[in-house]
């Protein structure tokens, strides 16, 4: 007994030296002295060295905690190196700080910041060493640290030479040369705009067109049997296609106003007139359809003073002529109209020099890659010439006139189709030539830089006004707290944040019924940006949310197969293809590809994919009306029902049906019958002028004078009330 007592008492002797060998690791400045020589030897110090047999006995204990020394040593010595910034009550910050760096300005460790952190009205849930603090609240946590803080001096940043490409000065008059008229066609949809310009150029253009209505611009130069050229601009007349309009009259030198003569003044007619008035270009009326019986000029004529245009039989400045586009009567005095204005005007331009230009529509050709269309407006465009227009650039390869015909040369108004760009630049952007691509580059450099920094400083209002709006918040409710203690605070606080603190995000598995996710893709940069501009007038977001998750030109591809399957959304082309491979893949994986040429098709099919979205809604429809005449009770068992004695108004009452009974002209009861007699004989159906004893499946008394209304449910499809306005 006495030989196990001295065991146990020898381990717990060697166990308390060995508790003290691995206090002296964490206090190493206060042993310092001690931990030389154990450096160089396995044995233990202090009072393990009482019982020097036990402990020899444990060697591998030893050579353990020997490691264990010098690894912290080497541990030690490693922080040594590190200088922590000392800090005398004063701290330097900046405007944006993490939480790491504000914790080593003040040379505190993380967690004394998140206490700090918890005096703001920032969620700790969602803080993180890298997570960045706003100036206000590194304010508040300096000042709750009881310290001062001084703004550091901001390093001034190096100002970016400005690089972009911009026009050259006017030319001097005396080397101007005339150049052709650049005319945009404008009107309603339909009026023939594209038909007077097909007569003018002896094609088919408008047989080949969509349902007979222009898509995208048309820029086509005509040759007139004078020997006159003439750029026209056949622009779409749909009220989608507005922003198309407004560039037209923007590259143009004369609108022509094509109204029928038989419809009048519409909508995109005065629309018209505004684009040609902002932009400050002359008007040539065309009054259209004048063969047909119903035809009124003088009406038109009439109804376009309201909207200050004038005709030259008024006395007013605007030329009319009364026009055939289908039979081509009066063109030849139209194009005289035309040229005559046109020499009035001196039309000229210098032909030397860069290239400056402007895209009027633009396209991913499967062949050709992007391509643009483009009107000369200074210079001679050639192949082999570097262009810039907006963030992109092109070294021309090739040049193709409107009827597909390689040209090699572009003078000052005349359209062409350009081919070398690198990506697809915007319909309406300034197209301007410059020395060599390293120029080219340094342009878009700086355009895609200026556009970042514009981004930011936008970005920066948006959050700034979040937080202005999130401390005005975590105010209010400070303020409704201040006369708590705070503990009260605490368990209030808890309270209003329980659901959150104990719920599961839930798993997205299915996409809302309720939202629909669009993918427009289109043959051009216009067309996409008209049904994008139609989808921008969608109002109704509380029935289904409508969400455009890509959009983009060119033909359906797999990668927009494969996003549609993501958010479970409909693919909408426009002039767009889906060879058998693509429809096929989306068949497979059950997403809808709406494809079609015309704009108000896909609207109209949009709204029918809207309408499949929405819940139906449940219509009552009655079916007869009955009236309580009297009131008697039946005993069944041990329990008295009520029953109601009827006589049928109008209609007829169907057991199987739902019934309701109306007090004072309130539903007090809605339900089934339990039972229907008619001289005590159980009937399905009761007709209107018949006597009947029913009772509910409630116990309910009934009153004389109530109604009884037998009716039955029905959904209905509901539509959504978003008007795109045609």
């Amino acid at each position: 007994m006495n030989r196990g007592l001295i065991l146990k008492f020898e381990n717990l002797v060697q166990l308390r030296g060995v508790c003290r060998q691995l206090r002296t690791l964490s206090h190493r400045r206060v042993y310092r002295a001690q931990w030389e020589p154990v450096q160089s030897s396995a044995q233990p110090v202090r009072s393990v060295l009482l019982y020097p047999q036990l402990w020899q006995k444990d060697k591998p204990s030893s050579v353990a905690l020997s490691q264990c020394r010098q690894l912290a040593t080497k541990e030690e010595t490693k922080k040594k190196k590190k200088k922590i910034p000392v800090t005398k009550g004063e701290v330097e910050i900046r405007q944006k700080m993490t939480v790491e760096e504000l914790a080593q300005a003040m040379g505190k460790d993380i967690d004394h910041i998140y206490e700090a952190l918890l005096y703001t009205d920032i969620d700790l849930d969602s803080v993180e060493p890298d997570s960045i603090l706003c100036e206000d609240h590194i304010k508040l946590i300096v000042k709750k640290s009881g310290m001062k803080f001084k703004s550091a001096k901001l390093k001034e940043e190096k100002e970016r030479v400005n690089t972009d490409a911009v026009k050259r000065p006017p030319a001097d008059p005396a080397a101007l040369t005339p150049r052709p008229p650049v005319v945009t066609i404008l009107g309603h949809v339909d009026h023939g705009k594209t038909t007077l310009l097909d007569s003018l150029r002896k094609t088919q253009v408008a047989s080949m067109e969509a349902g007979g209505i222009t898509q995208h611009i048309g820029a086509f130069l005509v040759h007139l049997p004078s020997g006159e050229k003439i750029t026209f601009l056949d622009t779409p007349g749909h009220a989608a296609f507005s922003a198309m309009r407004a560039r037209g009259t923007h590259v143009t030198d004369i609108v022509i106003l094509v109204v029928a003569a038989e419809d009048g003044v519409m909508q995109q007619t005065v629309e018209s007139i505004q684009h040609a008035k902002n932009a400050g270009v002359p008007l040539i009326l065309a009054i259209n359809k004048c063969d047909k019986p119903e035809a009124d000029p003088e009406r038109v004529k009439k109804e376009l003073l309201a909207h200050d245009v004038v005709c030259e039989e008024f006395g007013g400045d605007v030329q009319a002529v009364n026009i055939s586009a289908l039979k081509g009567e009066n063109l030849m005095v139209l194009a005289e109209a035309t040229v005559a204005l046109a020499e009035m005007l001196e039309l000229k331009a210098d032909a030397t020099g860069l290239v400056e230009g402007t895209v009027i529509e633009s396209r991913k050709d499967k062949g050709k890659g992007p391509v643009t269309t483009a009107i000369v407006q200074r210079g001679t465009l050639r192949k082999g010439c570097v262009l810039v227009a907006g963030k992109t650039w092109a070294k021309v390869r090739f040049m193709f006139d409107e009827n597909g015909k390689a040209v090699d040369a572009a003078s000052p108004g005349i359209p062409v189709e350009i081919m070398g760009w690198k990506e697809v630049p915007s319909a309406g952007d300034e197209i301007l030539e410059v020395e060599s691509e390293q120029r080219a580059h340094e342009v878009v450099a700086w355009r895609t830089y200026a556009e970042q920094q514009e981004k930011m400083k936008r970005d920066v209002e948006v959050i700034e006004a979040k937080q202005k709006e999130h401390r005005m918040e975590y105010e209010k409710k400070q303020e409704k707290l201040a006369h708590l203690t705070w503990r009260q605070r605490k368990a209030v606080l808890y309270k209003a944040n329980k659901h959150l603190m104990f719920s599961r995000p839930k798993e997205r598995t299915e996409m809302d019924k309720n939202v629909l996710s669009v993918i427009v893709k289109g043959d051009v940069d216009g067309s996409v940006e008209a049904v994008l501009n139609v989808l921008d007038s969608y109002n109704a977001d509380d029935e289904c949310k409508l969400d455009i998750i890509h959009f983009g030109m060119g033909d359906i591809t797999e990668t927009d197969i494969n996003l549609a399957e993501t958010f479970n959304g409909v693919i909408f082309g426009f002039s767009v293809k889906a060879n058998e491979s693509i429809k096929k893949m989306a068949a497979k994986k059950g997403i809808k590809i709406k494809l079609h040429n015309i704009i108000y098709k896909l609207i109209e099919d949009l709204k029918d994919e809207l309408n499949s979205r929405l819940p139906p809604s449940v219509v009552e429809n009655t079916i007869g009306e009955a009236s309580v005449l009297d009131i008697f009770s039946v005993t069944v068992g041990k329990n008295k029902i009520p029953v109601a004695g009827c006589r049928v108004q109008k209609g007829l009452l169907d057991k199987k049906m739902k019934f309701k009974l109306i007090r004072n002209r309130d539903v007090i009861w809605r339900g089934s019958l339990s039972s229907l007699k008619h001289h005590k004989d159980d009937v399905q159906v009761i007709k209107a002028g018949m006597d009947c004893g029913l009772s509910l499946d409630k116990d309910l008394e009934f009153n004389i004078g109530d109604g009884i209304i037998c009716y039955e449910e029905k959904e209905v499809q509901q539509t959504t009330s978003w008007d795109p306005g045609f």
